[in-house]
């Protein structure tokens, strides 16, 4: 398969879906959408099964070396809910940088990143757990430029409040909009590589 052969797509990617075909696990899969991926399709940067929100699929296995493994960084942004109510204390502390644990066990300062408080989301999709109106939660709009193992729900763990629902919004310029989840939408290549920011991908 050639270059100009490749095919692009993003999904919204439901709660409770791993972001593989395949899977030792009874969890959902790729597969289950109503799509006819061709052969060779798999995604880049992927989300937990927990975690929903804008998934780029696509059969060019350069993808992932272009965007996340680039010396040039890529944003991507997320909208989180989390118990209770952030303090500008801890809003600062999640601007500037907080400790997480990753891989290996290691402590690791998350860089400063834009994060804001959204009073109401709009265009936002019913999740699989309803959190009732009484009950104090905080949505932030946060934008990192890493991707650290579970690093969004670390982040704000770091300052003791539970994430609740993570939902990947935007990779660069490349937004969610109203995907209904579980749905697909194929992109042609020279749009893709433009939303996503990357450069002499031919």
């Amino acid at each position: 398969m050639s270059m100009q052969e490749h095919r692009y797509f993003n999904i919204n990617k439901p709660y409770n879906m791993v972001s593989q075909f395949i899977s030792p696990d009874k969890v959902g899969l790729l597969g289950d959408i109503d799509f006819d991926f061709p052969e060779g399709t798999h995604a880049i940067g992927r989300l937990d099964n927990h975690s929903e929100g804008l998934l780029i699929l696509t059969t060019n296995k350069k993808v992932t070396r272009l965007l996340f493994e680039s010396k040039i960084p890529h944003s991507r942004t997320y909208l989180v809910q989390v118990k209770d109510v952030v303090s500008p204390e801890s809003l600062h502390q999640l601007r500037m940088g907080v400790t997480i644990r990753i891989k290996g066990g290691e402590d690791y300062m998350t860089p400063p990143c834009h994060v804001e408080i959204v009073e109401s989301p709009v265009g936002l999709f019913p999740g699989i757990f309803e959190y009732r109106k009484d009950i104090p939660h905080t949505w932030l709009l946060i934008t990192l430029t890493e991707g650290k193992f579970h690093q969004v729900r670390k982040m704000v763990r770091a300052v003791r409040h539970r994430c609740q629902r993570l939902i990947r919004v935007s990779i660069e310029d490349m937004a969610l909009g109203d995907l209904q989840p579980g749905a697909v939408k194929e992109i042609e290549e020279k749009e893709f590589f433009r939303q996503l920011k990357i450069e002499n991908f031919l």
